[in-house]
Formats: C-alpha cells, sequence, structure tokens
C-alpha cells in the first residue's frame, strides 16, 4: 500500500533525477539545480497551525516565506497530515467536531499538480470527542473515546457535498483509545472492560466492526501506538500494577507479545510510539524517560536519547531522522538508521517544564519548525546550520503544528 512516506520518497527521487530546483512562483521556469543550495524549503511542502485562543488556521509555505490565515471552526484544534499528503485533519475534540483542508497538491509520481487553491473540504465527522488519528494509503481513521467508535474517511468523498466520516462501531466501550492501520484493510484497536478506564487490550476488527482476532493477552494501561502495516506497537504497563512497562506488539495475523522496557527503567511506558518509514524503525518516547530504539526483531528496547528533560520528540518528514527537543532549548538530531547523534544545538530559549502548552516541533529532511506560543511565531531552523533561522510570524498563541504536503520541488511545469 502506498502511503504519504511512499509518495514522498518517489516525489524526490524524481526531483532528483530530473536536476531541478524550486522556483519563486508556481509557474515560473525553473533555474537549473544548485546541489549545495540548501537554503529553501521544497517548494510543495507546507506547514499547518493552530492557535491556543484564536480560530485562525495559518498555513505557512516556507518556500515563498507566505502565511495565510483560514476561518477553523474553533481554536485549539488537533492537526494531522494524511498519508497521501495532500489534506490536514483537523480535530476538535471538545466540539465533537473533525474538517478536513485540503493543500490544493497533489502527486502525479513525478510532479507535483496545483489542483485548486487551498481550501476547507466538504466532509466532516461528528463523533463523540474524536481524539486518536491514524492514516494509511487514502483513508483516514479516528478514535472517539467518549463513545468508543471509529470514524473511517476515503479521500475520495472529502470534497463531496455533504460527505460525512464512516462510523465503525465493534461494540467497544468509551475509552481513550488508539489504534493502526494493517496493508490488510484490518484495524487493530484498543479495549477496555469498564467504561472510562485505561484500555488494557488489543483486538483486530474490520471496516464493518467485525471482530476478526480477539486479544490474546491482557497488559496494563496502553497508550500511544504505531505500525508499519504488518506489525502494530502498543505502549503499555506491563500489568495492571503499573510497576514496570514495554511495548505490546500485535501482529496482523492476531498474535500478541509484550516486549519489556530495558533493566531499571523504572515504573514508566513509552506513552508515544513512531514508525520511521524510510528507516523501517518504532521509536518509543516519554517525556521522563527520553527516546528509544524498539526492535521488533530482536525484541529490545534500546535508548536513543536517554535523560528526563526531553519535551518534544519527531521522527521528520523523510522518516529518516529522529529529533529531540529538551528543556534548556536545546535540538538533537539523530540519523536514525544508526540512532548515531548527527548534530545538536541550542535553537531556542530555556522552556518551563511547568508550561501548559510548550513550544511544538516538526522537521522536515531540510528544517525543522517549532511554534513559539510566547511570540506568535513559527520558527523555521536549517537542520545544516542551527545559525540560520526564519521566524513566521503566525498568531498570538501557535500551540499545534503540522506538516502536509509533498518533500518536492518538481511542478507540472517543471
Amino acid at each position: 500500500m502506498l502511503n504519504k512516506k511512499h509518495f514522498k520518497k518517489i516525489a524526490l527521487f524524481a526531483l532528483i533525477a530530473a536536476s531541478f530546483t524550486a522556483c519563486k512562483k508556481d509557474n515560473d521556469v525553473t533555474e537549473p539545480e544548485t546541489p549545495q543550495n540548501t537554503a529553501k524549503e521544497f517548494k510543495f511542502l507546507r506547514v499547518l497551525v493552530a492557535d491556543e485562543l484564536s480560530n485562525k488556521l495559518s498555513q505557512i509555505d516556507p518556500f515563498s516565506a507566505s502565511v495565510t490565515s483560514y476561518d477553523a471552526k474553533y481554536p485549539l484544534a488537533n492537526l494531522y497530515g494524511t498519508a497521501s499528503g495532500r489534506y490536514a485533519a483537523v480535530l476538535y475534540p471538545s466540539q465533537n467536531l473533525v474538517e478536513v483542508f485540503d493543500s490544493g497538491l497533489s502527486t502525479h509520481v513525478d510532479h507535483i499538480d496545483v489542483e485548486n487553491q487551498p481550501k476547507w473540504t466538504a466532509i466532516t465527522a461528528t463523533g463523540a470527542k474524536p481524539t486518536h488519528f491514524k492514516t494509511a494509503g487514502k483513508e483516514s481513521l479516528i478514535f472517539n473515546d467518549a463513545e468508543g467508535t471509529l470514524s473511517l474517511g476515503v479521500e475520495t468523498d472529502f470534497n463531496t457535498a455533504g460527505a460525512k466520516f464512516k462510523t465503525i462501531n465493534a461494540g467497544l466501550l468509551p475509552h481513550h483509545g488508539a489504534m493502526a492501520n494493517f496493508d490488510s484493510g484490518n484495524i487493530a484497536v484498543t479495549a477496555t472492560s469498564t467504561a472510562g478506564t485505561s484500555p488494557t487490550r488489543v483486538l483486530i476488527i474490520d471496516k464493518n466492526g467485525k471482530h476478526i482476532h480477539e486479544s490474546n493477552l491482557e497488559v496494563g494501561a496502553i497508550h500511544g501506538n504505531a505500525t508499519d502495516g504488518g506489525n502494530a506497537v502498543f505502549g503499555a504497563f506491563a500489568s495492571s500494577a503499573a510497576t514496570a512497562g514495554g511495548v505490546l506488539v500485535v501482529k496482523s495475523t492476531g498474535e500478541q507479545r509484550l516486549i519489556p522496557n530495558p533493566a531499571g527503567f523504572g515504573a514508566f511506558r513509552l506513552a508515544t510510539i513512531y514508525y520511521a518509514d524510510a528507516a523501517d524503525k518504532f521509536i518509543g518516547f516519554v517525556a521522563t524517560k527520553g527516546a528509544y530504539l524498539v526492535d521488533i526483531k530482536t525484541d529490545k528496547i534500546t535508548p536513543i536519547y536517554a535523560g528526563a528533560d526531553a519535551f518534544q520528540c519527531k521522527v521528520d518528514y523523510a522518516g529518516k531522522k529522529l529529533l529531540v527537543l529538551t528543556l534548556d532549548g536545546k535540538l538533537r538530531v539523530y540519523d536514525l538508521s544508526t540512532s548515531q547523534l548527527i548534530k545538536e544545538g541550542s535553537v531556542i530559549s530555556a522552556v518551563s517544564a511547568t508550561d501548559t502548552y510548550k513550544p511544538v516541533l516538526e522537521a522536515s529532511s531540510k528544517f525543522a519548525y517549532i511554534a513559539l506560543p510566547s511570540t506568535g511565531e513559527v520558527a523555521q531552523i536549517d537542520l545544516t546550520d542551527f545559525g540560520k533561522v526564519v521566524k513566521h510570524k503566525v498568531s498570538s498563541r501557535p500551540v499545534r503544528l503540522t506538516l502536509f504536503g509533498f518533500e518536492s520541488s518538481a511542478g507540472h511545469n517543471d
């Protein structure tokens, strides 16, 4: 199944093969590529930003350094780029609403087309407290915490007037749930035995809610997950005692096992799980312990960054690097093929551990983007030279951030 990362790698390969670089406007004639010039972001990558207090949604076009505002329904939206690269899901958990924003960009393997101007799509979802989001291929999946259902959206419906996400009811009780899409089309989803309590099991269902594989392993409280298409990895405590943690690995065929945390890890779980597609690696993160490589082939969990001061940890858009931002304002960049540190340095002012809304990090293969609530800006930091920073003024209190679009500068007429 093609997902966002595959599209990006295809587009990037085409860009290199064509030996063209970005131009200032969509319809400009391209200039010959200058390989050593990394000062520009990819022409078709976009940054979407939500504000704590305002319902304004800001889209940054880093290549042209332009910012455009759009009216969202509510402030404090959760933002997620879709696997195809074209759209971003906009979740309002407190208002029981999901909208989808359209970048207007689409991939055609060797180039990117501008299909339309950025706009809101027609589709919505109205499940109760939409919280967890996952995406694969051209599908978007949301877990609705307050009712235990899932909402499924397909991109071919996004711009159809009156379209709604499909509701999947698998008979689950309401809980703070998580799910993962398998390449088979089935879904691994958490379950709880008591409404409103943390999930302790994972079962596999189809897109109609039919149970395909029941849970065969109960663990402690589950939080966070990712998938490589054949395996879903969930952060979990080992038991209800919550004295030790690990990750629950669920195969698409139904088998389940727990990989324990390293010896001496303590009563912590890796509450955020990522899958880096290009590197083919799982990463677990928890602020109190740091970032860890989860090797499901050897059933080992090993440290990448072991520290209690990391408050942001993200895989870059290309799926090759891991970025860790610590309270002292230092950014660390790791090569996920080796887990080795390749660059570190101070990029923002020190952050208070007690701040409700701290700076938020995302990254392309060229730049780190950090939303700064205190200044109303998004800092764009060159990953080859942390001293090169562009600050985009977006809104009064930017607190949510996602990337979408494509890591390509090859347009239709290039």
